[in-house]
C-alpha cells in the first residue's frame, strides 16, 4: 500500500538496531526498516562505514544514527543499547547481521583464532545482543522482536567453511530456545538465512567470474538477492505486525537454492 506517495510505513515510531549494518545484508536491512518508518541505529564497528549509511537513511527523509559498536565486546553493546533508548525512548527491533570469519578454510587447517572470530561475531553477539536487549524487548510486548542473520549453511551447511555452519546453527538453535522462553510475552524470535549480492560477493565474483553464474543457477529465481529489496523485505515483514504469529523459524531467502524446510 502507497500512503502520500510513499511505502506503507508499518513500523512507524518503533526503533530498530541493526548490528553489521555499515555494508552488504546490514546497510539493506537498515534501509529497508528506516523506509518502514522504524527509527534505525546503525550499529558498526567502524563509524566511518557506519555513519555513511546513516547519512544515507537520512537523506531519503528517514530517522537514522551511527553507534560505533563492536557487537562481540558486551561493554559496546551495553552502550548501544542504552544510548539507543538514551535517544528514542524504547528498543522494540534488534538485527543482529554482523559477521566476521568467513573465510575459506578445511578442518585441518582451522586454527583457534578463525574458530574465535566465527563464533563471538555469531554466537557470543548474539547472545549479548538478546540478553542486554531483552528487559526493551519485553517491554515492548507484541512488538518485540529479535532477528537473527544466519546462512543456508547452518541449515545445509557448506564445503569448505567447517567453522562457518556449525556457528550459524547455534543462531538457529539461540532462536528457537528464545521463541519459546519469551513467547509468552509476545516477543517474536526469528532468523533469516540470506543469499544476496554483497560487497564480498562481488569481490568473489571479480576474482572467479564463473562463479556468479554458478550461484545463479543454484536458485530457482536465477538471479541473486538484493540486500534492501529482497532480504530487508523479509525483515520488515518479520519486525512489522504482519509477522507477529511467526517465531522461531528460519526464513531461508535464496531464490529458492535450499529447499530442504
Amino acid at each position: 500500500m502507497v500512503t502520500g506517495g510513499r511505502t506503507d510505513r508499518a513500523l512507524d515510531g518503533r526503533t530498530a538496531i541493526v548490528t553489521g549494518a555499515g555494508q552488504g545484508v546490514g546497510r539493506g536491512i537498515a534501509l529497508a526498516l528506516a523506509a518502514a518508518g522504524a527509527n534505525v541505529v546503525i550499529a558498526a564497528r567502524r563509524a566511518t562505514t557506519g555513519e555513511p549509511v546513516a547519512e544515507e537513511i537520512r537523506a531519503r527523509g528517514d530517522e537514522a544514527v551511527c553507534i560505533e559498536t563492536d557487537c562481540t565486546v558486551r561493554a559496546d553493546m551495553e552502550a548501544c543499547v542504552a544510548a539507543t533508548v538514551g535517544r528514542y525512548g524504547a528498543l522494540e527491533i534488534v538485527v543482529h547481521n554482523a559477521f566476521k570469519g568467513g573465510r575459506a578454510h578445511r578442518l585441518e587447517d582451522l586454527d583457534l583464532d578463525l574458530w574465535d572470530e566465527n563464533s563471538r561475531t555469531a554466537a557470543w553477539a548474539s547472545f549479548y545482543s538478546a540478553q542486554i536487549a531483552y528487559p526493551h524487548l519485553a517491554a515492548a510486548g507484541d512488538h518485540g522482536r529479535l532477528i537473527l542473520i544466519t546462512s543456508p549453511a547452518g541449515v545445509e551447511a557448506s564445503v569448505g567453511i567447517p567453522a562457518y555452519g556449525p556457528v550459524k546453527a547455534a543462531q538457529r538453535a539461540l532462536a528457537k530456545s528464545l521463541a519459546r522462553e519469551w513467547g509468552p510475552l509476545g516477543v517474536t524470535v526469528n532468523c533469516i538465512a540470506p543469499v544476496a549480492e554483497t560487497p564480498a560477493l562481488a569481490y568473489a565474483f571479480e576474482e572467479r567470474p564463473e562463479l556468479k553464474t554458478r550461484v545463479e543457477m543454484r536458485t530457482a529465481l536465477r538471479r541473486i538477492g538484493d540486500a534492501e529489496a529482497d532480504i530487508g523485505g523479509v525483515a520488515v515483514f518479520l519486525a512489522s505486525r504482519a509477522g507477529g504469529y511467526v517465531t522461531g523459524q528460519t526464513i531461508v531467502c535464496d531464490g529458492g537454492s535450499f529447499m530442504g524446510l
